[in-house]
């Protein structure tokens, strides 16, 4: 009934904001006679505040067109080289009409990117893809918005996605690449690579984890509370809702978008009230480049996406709650997921020493796990200064991370 709910103050409050949008374009325009009126700076500067606050956010896109690889300017082109109901896999492929540059290119690592199915959209790894594509060929998975997938496709649970993630590298063949997981998707990808290890099949040549719950009895966080305090029937009641008809999901259980936006935004409620404070005050001021900056940042963190039940609630039970993974209790198909069994792969953990949603210790319990890895092929990173966001986005990933991660990949890359 919330989603149902939602939907129709979505529906009220639709005309309201698309005035207030139009009014606030029209009084700030710097070619209408209406911006020279005394007083219409706030005014305009008010109607774009209520309008940002109350639009829809759709999807954003990655909008990576060239990038300076091995001394040069590479186009990019970003093309679907597989496509399943619940996510896509995204390749952006490098080009140049120099010969010498294109052999260069050709014999970059490929990389794929695991990115997070937990709110955001991929897109939110826009930095980190637009970095490694300097010395990368980059695969990422696009996951897609539940309330988009019609209810005939099935169900989409945790095991699921492990199998995704195994369909995928064997796809982009699993002893020529590199994997790269941000955030959830440590874990699922350390299952999916245990689960081929054990079944004999060749694993990626390396594993780069990045601020994710491997462990999140290791020094917990407040979503790991929240996970702990909470009952599981308490989660299937209160956050789960079907979708409405107006989507081509209709009647799916979903973790809706907009309550996980809910929860990021009560994490911090003051940063955001004051970040929206300032844009107003940018706006008033004239200060372009500071207020194109906020647009920015929200467009993507307020474009969130619906997860399906199945998946989250499996998420909750296995991950935060029983933590079957470092107990090494978990099962997926019947065959037991042993971190142990990698032997081929190498193992790159990194944390944020600031990180608010994945603590420190969380991640780098993957190397207690993976013993079966020697002893040359580990290697960590404590990231300082740096929260959640810090290791995979902005300059602390490009100036202090992305070297290393680039110098692992490069190190193991023949192996």
């Amino acid at each position: 009934m919330l989603y149902y709910l939602h939907e129709v103050n979505r529906t009220l409050l639709n005309p309201w904001v698309t005035w207030s949008g139009a009014a606030a374009h029209a009084l700030s325009a710097p070619d209408s006679w209406l911006s020279r009126m005394p007083g219409v700076d706030r005014v305009a500067a008010g109607y774009e505040l209520f309008y940002r606050l109350g639009k829809d956010y759709e999807k954003p896109t990655f909008g990576i067109t060239a990038v300076h690889a091995h001394g040069r300017e590479a186009a990019v082109i970003e093309e679907r080289t597989l496509e399943l109901p619940f996510c896509n896999l995204l390749h952006f492929k490098r080009y140049s009409d120099d010969q010498d540059a294109l052999k260069q290119l050709r014999s970059d690592p490929v990389v794929l990117v695991v990115a997070p199915l937990s709110g955001h959209h991929a897109t939110l790894l826009r930095d980190t893809v637009r970095t490694l594509l300097r010395d990368h060929d980059v695969y990422i998975t696009d996951w897609i918005d539940a309330r988009m997938v019609p209810l005939d496709k099935g169900p989409f649970g945790l095991d699921d996605y492990i199998a995704y993630v195994r369909r995928f590298i064997g796809h982009l063949d699993a002893g020529k690449l590199h994997v790269m997981s941000v955030c959830q998707p440590t874990v699922p990808v350390l299952a999916a690579v245990s689960l081929m290890a054990s079944a004999g099949e060749p694993t990626p040549l390396t594993l780069t984890m990045m601020g994710g719950p491997i462990d999140p009895r290791r020094c917990p966080t407040k979503v790991n509370d929240l996970a702990t305090t909470k009952p599981y029937s308490w989660f299937e009641t209160n956050v789960v809702f079907d979708v409405p008809p107006n989507y081509p999901g209709k009647g799916r259980r979903v973790y809706p978008g907009f309550l996980q936006h809910a929860g990021f935004v009560a994490m911090n409620p003051s940063r955001h009230f004051t970040a929206h404070w300032d844009f107003y005050q940018d706006l008033l001021r004239g200060d372009l480049d500071d207020a194109a900056a906020h647009r920015r940042f929200y467009d993507e963190y307020n474009a969130v996406l619906d997860l399906p039940a199945e998946y989250y609630l499996d998420t909750i039970r296995v991950v935060f709650q029983d933590h079957l993974l470092p107990l090494g209790r978990w099962t997926v198909d019947g065959e037991r997921v042993a971190p142990e069994a990698i032997k081929r792969s190498a193992l790159l953990t990194i944390e944020g020493e600031l990180d608010d949603i994945s603590g420190l210790g969380q991640t780098q319990a993957a190397h207690d796990l993976c013993t079966g890895i020697p002893a040359a092929k580990h290697a960590h990173l404590e990231v300082k200064g740096a929260g959640h966001y810090g290791i995979f986005s902005g300059r602390r990933w490009r100036d202090v991370v992305y070297p290393d991660v680039r110098d692992f990949i490069r190190r193991f890359h023949k192996a």
